[in-house]
């Protein structure tokens, strides 16, 4: 009886390993590799590879990326950056820039070609080893024309009023009316305006008077007489208080 709870007891021990085995499993698992994508990332650390000189390197992501994308256009831009001439590329006219204090080849690509991807382009047309080390007064060769400042349009010079031509002399009771001349009450009306702008309301009403009786016809003046009688008016009662 002993030996056969003897047995029973060491069957149960070993099987308590066993599980306990299972339990604690620390194989290695396999780990899935990282799926490369093309990300705008990429193509930068692929610029920045060229920029710094590391050629070897930029070429071999740029394989990479292009097996996943093989029509990807900024892709292409770098391979012909690397292949390429760059005058062929670029074009063989150029004009002299100076390089301003804190600007790097690809700043000047952004702001003089239209596209920061053309450094490397930029830099082999100027036979440049080290692209990333542009000094201060610096003078590089751009391709294209030299750009013609635009002259800056000017504003007009702002009208000024005009004189009031001299108040002509009443004439006689016995004369007649003035012959109707829409010219002359045109340009009455003009100098009655601008003195009404000045403040002179009676000399713009007696132009105004004047113009009227010139072109007795004429709204727009009979509206220009109406609101500057109105505005003396009014001067004239603010002034009795």
């Amino acid at each position: 009886m002993i030996r056969r709870l003897a047995g029973q007891g060491a069957a149960a021990f070993l099987l308590a390993l066993s599980v306990a085995g299972c339990s604690h499993d620390e194989r290695p698992k396999t780990v899935a590799p990282p799926v490369l994508t093309v990300t705008p990332e990429r193509i930068d650390a692929i610029q920045t590879s060229l920029l710094a000189g590391d050629r070897k390197g930029a070429d071999k992501q740029l394989k990479a990326l292009q097996k996943l994308e093989p029509m990807n256009p900024r892709l292409q831009l770098l391979a012909d950056s690397l292949d390429k001439d760059p005058q062929e590329l670029l074009g063989p006219k150029s004009y002299p820039y100076t390089v301003q204090p804190g600007e790097t080849i690809t700043d000047v690509a952004e702001r003089l070609l239209g596209n920061r991807l053309k450094a490397y382009q930029l830099a082999r047309y100027n036979q440049l080893a080290t692209p990333v080390a542009l000094t201060a007064g610096q003078v590089l060769r751009i391709p294209g024309e030299l750009p013609v400042a635009r002259p800056q349009p000017t504003a007009p010079a702002p009208e000024r009023p005009r004189r009031p031509a001299p108040a002509a002399k009443p004439a006689p009771a016995a004369t007649a009316k003035p012959a109707a001349n829409p010219a002359a009450a045109q340009h009455l009306r003009a100098l009655g305006l601008a003195a009404l702008n000045r403040g002179a309301v009676g000399e713009a009403v007696g132009l105004l008077r004047k113009a009227r009786a010139l072109d007795p016809g004429n709204a727009l003046i009979a509206r220009d007489l109406g609101r500057a009688e109105r505005i003396e008016a009014t001067v004239r009662a603010n002034a009795k208080k």
